[in-house]
């Protein structure tokens, strides 16, 4: 006979109880799963928590010693190991007792005491104090985890003990923090590994304190929706039941109801009603095999209309952090909508518990079992990883950032031509796939293939698409690739490679501009030279130097000070002023036309927008490397007293072959087919326009601005004299870009 066993709804927020678990209690709990439990072991920790802990209170006027105790209580739930429930009894002693590290390894065990080391130093991740600090604390906190899994879980039982008594604290605003904190970090780190039942308690009670309103408001929704569709329950509960035994399918039939968060987030990303949630409540048919499973499914889908695309499984296709189960809605007593999940005892436990539903006892000893999360497709681990990956390519404040967008997502499945599964956030792109397969894939990656076609890098991907990666030669992240990516991952990796990239060109360039002044002061460029001139920079070596040089940090002026002390500079810039700048043949760096972009050393200056073709100088700008400029710039004027800040420049072969954007200014007249006319006339001169700005209207004309993709000068006057022929056009002239 199956049975039917309800799932009550949640407890009411604040609804902590006063009495904390006794000693024998807690041993009890442990042994109910682990038969080999150290029992002296859990009472040592449990007796040494009581005396450390001493007279201290918390808020609530509870001895603070319950906290811990409470604490462990939480992790036998999860039926963790009983190294975790004695680090829970002392996760606090080394930062609020004089206990130290030593005393702990000397009195318990040295892996108890490395984990109790791990939750104290990861200290609080507070939002409410320097981005720096919080940053660098959410990044201790993932290389704790990511050393031992067992460090985070200890740290969200810690928290929500702490959520659960939020209601003593005394300052709203802290409780505010906490529980901001608590959404934003906590929650979705227990998602992240698969602990539901940790993450959707943390969800509804930070729910409730950030925004009190809604959370009242969907408590009383779900309170008339309870006493209007009691009936449809009870008759959908005896419905399944009846099925399956008629199947001849062994199964537990339980019913679920949505969490409080869980429904308002869905009203917030679907922009639906209440009564438009159509699993606030499901079953869960819990069979005795996989087999059971597709069989069950077979036998409602037979039984019950199926409602089109709610069907998902995720026992072939599993989360990645190892949730599986058969999903599908169909329509119940009434044409009601009835969620239904099927899964197996095991996939129950692991969608339940995460992580931990993999420690099990066997052969004698209570520890995790490899075997069973590499059953269960499970991938937690993979995904930790990542954010370590993350600490390595950026600072604290890109971490952060990054983590919380990794954190914080819906998933899309996708696979490699291979089958491999990889799993992305909602809205991620081929280049956010590429980085999930390898940092290297992603650093090279210049084309995907999605469905064996050719796509735009900036393309969504979808559930089911099979992603190839079209890998170039040198690594190097193009202009926009960072607003392309949407997962953590791949944004930090891109700036990382934009650093990368930045650097060796402010290097090369500063090598470029100190052997510039070296010649221009007929000198010769010699390492010596460089050395000389590090006794007098706080640069530390010669590459630092071509840094500082390339940047802007350090003028050349002040270089070949360092280098040449008590030269006369006044009569060098009379020598600089009766040269020829502008020599072509002297020309000491070359300007590609393409791949200049913000943040690297050589930039176009928006003042005079050069194109291929256009004679060039170089100007040193501080902090920003070299501005390229047009040699009639009217800005160059201002300069006219610090020639050691000009470089020769030309432009490289490359150049010839790639677009520059050339602005043109133009009066058109306003008639029908007058601006058809002109976009006509740019194409068939082989322009590609990028932008049409209108600058004035009036009944007869438009005064209107072209950005229009180049190969050089002769085509861009190529392209204005074929606009002058327009009939349409009264006027076309090149435009500066700050001449708008």
């Amino acid at each position: 006979m199956n049975e039917v066993t309800d799932i009550s709804a949640p407890d009411a927020i604040g609804d902590a109880p006063v009495r904390f678990l006794r000693q024998w209690e807690l041993v009890d709990k442990v042994r109910e799963y682990n038969p080999a439990v150290n029992e002296a072991l859990l009472n040592k920790a449990y007796v040494f928590s009581v005396k450390a802990h001493g007279q201290q209170m918390r808020h609530s006027g509870d001895p603070y010693y319950a906290h811990p105790i409470e604490v462990a209580g939480i992790l036998t739930e999860l039926k963790m190991d009983t190294a975790s429930v004695c680090t829970a009894l002392l996760h606090d002693v080394l930062e609020d007792t004089p206990t130290t590290y030593q005393e702990l390894s000397d009195m318990f065990t040295p892996e108890i005491a490395d984990l109790v080391q791990g939750v104290t130093k990861l200290g609080q991740v507070e939002l409410s104090g320097q981005a720096s600090k919080q940053a660098e604390n959410f990044q201790k906190f993932v290389l704790a985890m990511s050393k031992d899994i067992r460090v985070l879980l200890v740290k969200l039982c810690d928290r929500l003990h702490n959520m659960r008594t939020l209601q003593h604290h005394p300052k709203p605003a802290s409780r505010e923090r906490i529980a901001r904190e608590t959404m934003e970090i906590y929650a979705p780190l227990a998602r992240r590994i698969g602990v539901d039942r940790i993450c959707a308690e943390l969800e509804d009670l930070s729910f409730y304190y950030l925004d009190r309103s809604a959370y009242d408001t969907i408590n009383g929704k779900l309170q008339e929706w309870r006493e209007s569709q009691s009936n449809v329950i009870s008759q959908t509960s005896v419905a399944l039941r009846d099925l399956m035994d008629e199947r001849g399918i062994k199964s537990k039939i339980y019913g679920r109801e949505k969490r409080p968060y869980a429904i308002w987030r869905k009203l917030e990303r679907q922009g639906i009603s209440f009564e438009g949630v159509a699993d606030i409540y499901a079953f869960r048919i819990i069979a005795e095999t996989v087999e059971d499973c597709y069989k069950a499914l077979g036998a409602v889908h037979r039984a019950f209309r199926c409602v089109p695309g709610r069907f998902r499984d995720f026992i072939s296709t599993p989360k990645s952090n190892g949730y599986k189960s058969l999903q599908t809605t169909v329509l119940g007593p009434d044409n009601r909508r009835v969620e239904i999940q099927i899964r197996t005892h095991h996939m129950d436990d692991v969608a339940e518990r995460g992580v931990a539903a993999h420690w099990a006892y066997k052969d004698k000893q209570y520890a995790f079992d490899e075997q069973s999360a590499e059953a269960s497709g499970s991938n937690m681990m993979g995904r930790i990883r990542n954010l370590v990956e993350m600490i390595e390519h950026g600072n604290a404040d890109d971490f952060l950032e990054n983590a919380k967008l990794d954190l914080f997502t819906d998933q899309v499945f996708t696979f490699t031509p291979k089958g491999d599964l990889i799993s992305l956030p909602r809205g991620a792109t081929p280049i956010d796939f590429a980085y999930a397969v390898h940092t290297d894939v992603g650093d090279s990656c210049i084309g995907a293939l999605v469905n064996r076609k050719e796509q735009p890098l900036r393309m969504p991907l979808k559930n089911g698409d099979v992603v190839k990666i079209i890998r170039g030669g040198a690594a190097e992240a193009l202009p926009g690739w960072e607003t392309m990516a949407v997962t953590g991952r791949a944004r930090s990796s891109l700036r990382r490679l934009t650093r990368e990239t930045e650097a060796d060109e402010f290097r090369r360039i500063g090598r470029r501009l100190a052997d510039h002044a070296f010649a221009r002061e007929d000198r010769d460029f010699s390492e010596s030279a460089i050395e000389d001139a590090l006794k007098r920079l706080p640069q530390e070596s010669a590459e630092d130097v071509f840094f500082a040089l390339g940047k802007g940090e350090l003028s050349a002026n002040d270089f070949m000070q360092a280098a040449f002390p008590g030269r006369d500079n006044e009569r060098l810039v009379d020598k600089y002023a009766s040269r020829d700048l502008i020599n072509d043949t002297t020309a000491q760096l070359y300007v590609k036309g393409d791949g200049l972009r913000e943040g690297v050393s050589l930039h176009l200056a928006p003042c005079c927008s050069p194109i291929m073709g256009d004679r060039i100088i170089g100007l040193q700008s501080d902090g920003r490397g070299v501005m390229v400029h047009t040699i009639d710039c009217e800005t160059l004027a201002d300069f006219e007293d610090q020639p050691e800040r000009w470089i020769d420049l030309g432009w490289s072969r490359a150049a010839r072959h790639a677009a520059s954007i050339g602005r043109i200014s133009a009066t058109v007249e306003h008639i029908p087919g007058a601006l058809a006319d002109v976009t006509k006339i740019v194409g068939e001169t082989g322009g590609n326009l990028t932008n049409i700005k209108t600058l004035k209207r009036s009944p007869t004309f438009y005064d209107m601005v072209f950005d229009v993709e180049v190969l050089d000068t002769k085509h861009f006057a190529h392209i204005v004299a074929a606009l002058r022929t327009s009939s349409y056009v009264v006027s076309a002239r090149r435009l500066r870009a700050d001449q708008t």
